[in-house]
């Protein structure tokens, strides 16, 4: 009679850079109580997050990590270590190596014994060895700017394949973020890599996971309409897989939010394209068979998720440099408040007419429903708002160009209209994006061991 394997309880305490550092603690206290196999990921990667990583190193080669790394890490890592809870997160951005070096370090501060730690690579296109590679994949669409980086989402396998070389924690780049739960599962469970079924299962296990609090009510509530208690105090997600892939999504005991079937069904459908055929590098999972029931209190299965064959190219992201990001603000209060923010506007269209088009909102007024063109302060008359804040933008190749808005709008402050105050400008690199598809066979992945000793890493 075969041997059942005990189920894997994967939580989540993070869904992206920037996410609260306080929600590891609950969650691993809930997995040592638990007492079951138990893994705790981190999913802190976006485009945008990535790019600006890969320039953060280039001005300076030991940075381009997850700068909240020690602040997510240290509450939870030497209880992690003391309960054998396995750690998996793409908190290496554009420098994995440095970030799995600084939880090493992180560690002898903290005096607990030096972790296996791997780090996965592949997923960096951005070396002049990828150039020939990105120009026939772009195409027309190649930027002539300078790249700041380009990285596959790449799969589960090397997390996998690290877990079971005995690594206490994983340091990814860029993987695709439901991959940082099938990785543990495919290691746990020893799934083969075409067994699709069970792959897309864990998939949307992940899936569930990756943005953190969401799925427990965060991004859910909306007071009188769907209500959510204990927002303060969201618990972040666990999801405890069974053998067959199926999966039951819970949260700490005591914790704020909610997990039910709304909670949950929202999450699935989440930035999901095609619900038959979501494409993932490690499986095509397909929901549109998926059942979803409340099996308890903050206790909801998902059952019946069916997978196809994994497709035979990899998305990649090219971020480059496009100039500049220009932007400023100014509050304008109390009768004729609106008129006055938009007669500053004007201003600053007519003074800046010869740079590039202007953004312009007016928040409490018109701001997200407005457009790039700012078309719509000449189309809507003059409201009666008494609190109003004007926010102009604009991006421009050269530097100089854009830090005149910031001028302008500074000079506001006397050159009127009146009652203006509050100023706040900033000037920043801005970034822009393309994507494609590449070949799997042209990104080679794996994973390397940090030597728990020096600074190198050993095979």
């Amino acid at each position: 009679m075969a041997t059942r394997i005990p189920n894997l309880l994967i939580g989540c305490a993070a869904g992206f850079s920037g996410d609260r550092t306080d929600a590891a603690l609950p969650v691993v206290r809930e997995l040592i109580a638990r007492a079951q196999p138990s893994v705790l990921i981190f999913e802190t990667l976006a485009e945008r997050t990535l790019a600006l990583a890969q320039l953060a190193r280039q001005g300076d080669p030991q940075a381009g990590y997850e700068p909240l790394l020690d602040d997510l890490l240290r509450p939870v890592l030497g209880l992690c270590m003391a309960h054998g809870i396995r750690i998996v997160s793409n908190f290496g951005a554009a420098n994995p190596l440095g970030a799995a070096r600084r939880i090493r370090e992180l560690a002898r501060e903290m005096g607990i014994a030096s972790p296996r730690i791997a780090v996965v690579h592949g997923d960096d296109l951005s070396g002049l060895q990828h150039r020939d590679l990105l120009k026939q994949m772009l195409g027309k669409t190649m930027p002539c700017e300078p790249i700041a980086s380009a990285n596959a989402y790449i799969g589960a396998e090397p997390i996998a394949e690290a877990l079971r070389a005995g690594a206490d924690i994983v340091v990814c780049g860029r993987v695709a973020d439901p991959s940082l739960a099938l990785g543990p599962a495919l290691a746990h469970f020893g799934w083969r890599m075409d067994d699709w079924d069970r792959l897309a299962r864990a998939t949307m296990a992940g899936h569930l996971l990756e943005c953190g609090s969401q799925v427990s009510g965060g991004y859910f509530a909306d007071p009188g309409y769907k209500d959510v208690p204990g927002l303060a105090t969201l618990g972040y997600p666990i999801a405890e897989i069974e053998e067959s892939g199926d999966c039951t999504i819970t949260k700490p005991a005591g914790s704020g939010g909610r997990i039910d079937e709304r909670t949950v069904k929202e999450q699935l459908l989440y930035e999901l394209h095609d619900p038959a055929g979501y494409l993932t590098p490690d499986v095509v999972a397909d929901i549109t068979t998926a059942r979803v029931r409340q099996v308890g209190p903050d206790r909801v299965r998902l059952e019946g998720v069916s997978g196809h064959q994994r497709p035979p190219s990899l998305k990649v992201n090219a971020c480059f440099e496009a100039g500049w990001f220009a932007e400023g603000e100014i509050s304008y209060a109390g009768a004729r408040a609106e008129g006055r923010a938009r007669l500053a506007a004007q201003v600053l269209r007519e003074r800046l007419a010869d740079t590039a088009p202007l953004r312009i909102d007016l928040i409490g007024v018109t701001s997200v429903l407005g457009d790039d063109t700012s078309s719509w302060l000449d189309s809507t008359p003059i409201g009666a708002a008494r609190d109003v804040r004007l926010r102009v933008a604009m991006q421009h190749r050269e530097r100089s160009q854009a830090e005149r808005l910031v001028r302008e709008v500074t000079a506001l402050y006397c050159c009127g209209p009146a009652g203006g105050g509050g100023v706040r400008t900033g000037v920043r690199p801005r970034l822009g994006m393309v994507s494609c598809l590449v070949p799997r066979e042209a990104v080679l992945v794996g994973h390397t061991m940090l030597d728990p000793q020096s600074q190198q890493v050993v095979a």
